[in-house]
């Protein structure tokens, strides 16, 4: 089955024959590629050639590597197009902060153009499960809601007597996925790919743990709860209103 034309997708990668390798397997997939070198080129071709729906980008290249234009570009305008990044290094290590920085897959190399698109498919189709006009805070310091700020630069959360109270970085993560989409039902699986990335999907449940960690630091009841509220047989919904505060 071809993947619809108006996927389109930028490989960067310092390995030319990798580079031509995916770009002449992912043409012949139906999706429009283009494909770079280095981070200095990515930066010209979202410029000049985006947006694209996915971005493969290696881990190990010269200059600046694959987690610094991770960071970058999760930092950046393009911080909602999926990354999948591939390495020549397996560690577990490598990969938890390969997820951490904002990659949404990771693939090890050496590995088969085949695998390769079954991953990028499930990435793509994971980033288009969420529901439409969703509202995004990114660009506020502070989020209010309820008796309670986020500080999304110190990455903690204040209470009303702005005493701070720390989260941890998947707390964190569910919190913020929460804030930018409040009053909208999102599934478990939803919400362990927009927090963990794909490894997560080996454990259905874990999001129920973490909710109830982070009603935990909300004080949040889990019988009568105020922010998380959990809708049978569909997921959860964060209720309260959600504003950006004062810097």
């Amino acid at each position: 089955m071809l993947a619809p034309a108006s996927d389109r997708i930028l490989i960067v990668d310092d390995d030319r024959e990798i580079r031509e390798l995916l770009s002449t397997y992912l043409k012949k997939s139906g999706m429009h590629v283009v494909a770079v070198p280095t981070g200095r080129h990515m930066r010209v071709a979202l410029e000049e050639s985006g947006p694209f729906d996915l971005i493969i980008l290696d881990l190990m290249m010269p200059g600046e590597d694959g987690l610094t234009l991770c960071r970058d570009l999760r930092a950046g305008k393009h911080k909602a197009t999926p990354i999948l990044m591939l390495t020549a290094r397996g560690e577990e290590a490598d990969r938890i902060l390969g997820l951490e920085m904002g990659a949404d897959d990771y693939l090890p190399k050496p590995f088969s153009a085949r695998e390769l698109l079954a991953r990028l498919r499930a990435v793509l189709r994971r980033a288009r499960m969420l529901p439409p006009n969703m509202r995004s805070t990114e660009e506020a310091r502070r989020l209010v809601f309820g008796e309670w700020q986020l500080d999304t630069i110190e990455r903690h959360l204040l209470d009303a007597d702005d005493v701070v109270v720390p989260l941890s970085g998947a707390e964190y993560r569910l919190l913020r996925v929460f804030l930018d989409h409040p009053q909208k039902v999102l599934s478990r699986d939803q919400l362990l790919s927009l927090t963990q990335g794909r490894e997560a999907e080996l454990f259905e449940r874990s999001i129920d743990l973490l909710v109830s960690r982070l009603r935990q630091r909300l004080r949040d009841e889990a019988r009568e709860p105020r922010y998380i509220k959990t809708v049978r047989s569909e997921g959860y919904v964060f209720s309260a209103l959600v504003e950006p505060g004062d810097d």
